[in-house]
């Protein structure tokens, strides 16, 4: 099995130096709309990367004894992360969604309970939503050129009008289904 967190973190420090926090942070952000990890996933991780050569990193000093490791990008990490950019995708496997497994077995709960749910449902999804909104319109005021392929941020416009497009699906579908407990 392919270690996918490998190629999302020599993705990041390609685009710039970071540290690991900076790294964790990326996947509480924009990454996190599409793929998680956690802080203890990263780090060892980043361990390995090193080992592997297709990382490096320097230690800064900040504040009066605070020292950081800061990682980059090897030519071999380089070479690897354009190798695996480039080769063809299967499709993934099936999304784990809490939600949709609740719906499954929703026959065990009255209807008043399920459309509470339905309700609680639209409003989280609008509130990320709203949220994704603003991360586009931020984006936008960063760079004009944003839709334009090779623009430093396309990648990321891509991400966010994807997760765009798949909230907005979402939340139709849910006001369709409740509208059915509704009649």
């Amino acid at each position: 099995m392919k270690r996918i967190l490998k190629y999302a973190i020599l993705g990041l420090v390609h685009k710039q130096e970071m540290s690991g926090y900076d790294i964790t942070s990326q996947f509480k952000q924009e990454i996190g709309q599409f793929w998680s990890a956690k802080h203890s996933q990263i780090y060892p991780e980043l361990k390995r990367l090193t080992e592997e050569e297709l990382i490096e990193y320097r230690t800064s000093i900040t504040g009066a004894k605070l020292e950081k490791k800061l990682y980059c990008i090897t030519p071999k990490g380089t070479r690897e992360l354009i190798e695996w950019l480039a080769s063809p995708k299967e499709l993934p496997e099936t999304e784990k969604d809490e939600f949709m497994l609740m719906l499954y077995f929703s026959a065990a709960i009255p209807k008043e309970e399920n459309k509470r749910l339905f309700k609680d449902q639209i409003a989280k999804r609008k509130g990320k939503l709203e949220h994704l909104y603003e991360s586009k319109k931020s984006l936008q005021l960063l760079d004009e050129n944003l839709q334009a392929p090779g623009s430093q941020q396309f990648g990321h416009y891509l991400v966010l009008s994807r997760a765009i497009n798949r909230e907005e699906s979402y939340i139709a579908w849910l006001e369709e289904t409740l509208s059915l407990f509704e009649e």
